[in-house]
């Protein structure tokens, strides 16, 4: 009899396990949905960095990005101020399956560097971004377990398949009220300890179908840094190509 209860009590958890995974891949992949079809977008962006004792710098940036529907987003992002980072760019291929292509564009030595995926957990120009928090929001990136629904929000818990991914899970809060637009997320290192969160804000609707934050803030609760980028402008009608988003494009922007 006790044999029997356990296998019962077994089969129960299991199958609300595979509930809980089933319902966080479905929400991953109504948020991809709800933003299909923007097809390129550039934005000019102000980035402010704050150190633990709360001292201020300033960067600005402009970032352009090609959606792929076959395969993850391409994006380039290239700095224009202040004189030390001028130049400095990072091109992205993001892909579904297997690690992504990053380079990195270093003007003073005019040479174009492949970004190691051992060194993607790295930070992005001296941001608390890592290079890999650059790439897209994909949904065969990760696996999934649902956590709890609170109104509006749904969050998520999401495990990187990556083994070389600087991040145990990251949890993620979305919003399903406003096309499951993500509000939060909370990102945890290889110890399982949290070490950052990312929060957008001052949402706005574009072509009334794309939902995107004015600011994303992301702070380090180790490091006590952290970092503020604020999108001045949105502009989804520059026709971007392939042929913008190549290393000969890094290098000329």
């Amino acid at each position: 009899m006790k044999n029997v209860l356990f296998t019962v009590v077994l089969s129960l958890a299991l199958y609300t396990v595979s509930q809980a995974q089933d319902r966080g891949l479905e929400i991953a992949k109504a948020a991809e949905k709800a933003d299909l079809g923007f097809k390129s977008l550039t934005s000019d962006l102000k980035m402010v960095l704050r150190n633990k004792n709360g001292q201020v710098s300033e960067r600005a940036l402009e970032v352009r990005t090609l959606e792929l529907v076959e395969d993850g987003d391409k994006s380039l992002i290239v700095f224009s101020s202040p004189k030390d980072v001028k130049g400095t760019s990072t091109l992205t291929y993001t892909h579904k399956v297997g690690p992504d292509d990053q380079w990195l564009y270093l003007p003073s030595i005019k040479r174009v560097k492949r970004i190691s995926s051992n060194n993607k957990s790295g930070p992005f120009v001296g941001s608390e971004f890592a290079y890999e928090d650059l790439s897209s929001q994909e949904v065969e990136k990760y696996t999934y377990k649902f956590l709890k629904e609170e109104n509006n929000h749904l969050v998520v818990e999401q495990y990187p398949v990556d083994p070389k991914s600087g991040y145990t899970r990251r949890v993620v809060t979305y919003n399903k009220g406003a096309g499951y637009r993500i509000e939060t997320i909370e990102f945890y290192d290889r110890k399982n300890a949290l070490l950052k969160t990312l929060t957008y804000s001052d949402y706005k609707l574009y072509k009334n179908k794309f939902w995107r934050a004015a600011k994303l803030n992301m702070v380090n609760h180790q490091s006590k840094k952290e970092t503020l980028l604020e999108f001045l402008n949105y502009d989804f009608d520059m026709n971007l190509t392939d042929d913008d988003f190549t290393q000969n494009a890094l290098k000329r922007s």
